[in-house]
């Protein structure tokens, strides 16, 4: 999308590998324009080759708009990601501790409702149901804690590995309430801190992921 002049009046765009084609007499000059600017006049008579005249241009483009390798995206929150476990239990975790209840007959007269009675009484069951919602709220828990402190993300930020990076993470494990309070930024720092007294701990030299040797 770069735009290419003559000073003839002809015009060319440069296609998506920045490739162009444009007819240009021995007195023609080529111009160059992106984005409104243009570059330096150059004459065709002083270009040695002239069907293939080369040039860089240098953009200078806003941070927020600047091109970047890859990049991992992690989610602020791991609800999303559990919304499957909460279906396939919903009856679980909707359940209501059952009471008693009045009901009325056709006659008007009321009672007490008997299969709220039934249910009030059927404590073993009720406690069985509740012992498993719980255990089911602890594992939803554990997977996001393990989704937040997974091994990617610190191999990524500490450059710790293999089994060196499964003794961290028994060590320094956070617990659900702290990983939920947390900002994305403080959870980082957590890392960090953490690792370093862990290296210093271990032995291990305090150098930067990526600069090589060491685990």
């Amino acid at each position: 999308d770069v735009t290419v002049v003559t000073s003839s009046g002809k015009v060319t765009i440069t296609d998506s590998l920045g490739n162009y084609r444009i007819s240009a007499g021995a007195e023609d000059s080529l111009s160059f324009v992106y984005n409104g600017k243009a570059t330096m006049k150059f004459p065709v008579k002083t270009i040695p080759v002239q069907n293939a005249f080369n040039i860089s241009l240098r953009i200078r483009i806003k941070d927020k708009y600047k091109l970047l390798s890859r990049v991992t995206v992690y989610a602020n929150t791991y609800q999303q990601d559990s919304l499957e476990n909460r279906n396939e239990y919903a009856k679980v975790f909707s359940r209501q501790k059952p009471g008693l209840q009045t009901s009325t007959d056709p006659g008007g007269a009321a009672g007490l409702d008997l299969d709220a009675l039934i249910g009030v009484f059927q404590f073993r069951k009720n406690k069985q149901s509740l012992a498993f919602q719980q255990r089911l709220q602890q594992e939803e828990e554990e997977k996001y804690v393990d989704y937040r402190f997974s091994s990617a993300l610190i191999k990524r930020l500490t450059g710790l590995n293999g089994d060196t990076l499964q003794r961290y993470k028994s060590l320094y494990r956070p617990s659900y309430e702290f990983v939920r309070a947390t900002t994305l930024a403080e959870f980082y720092q957590y890392i960090l801190n953490t690792s370093y007294a862990f290296k210093r701990a271990a032995g291990i030299n305090l150098q930067q992921p990526g600069g090589g040797g060491g685990n």
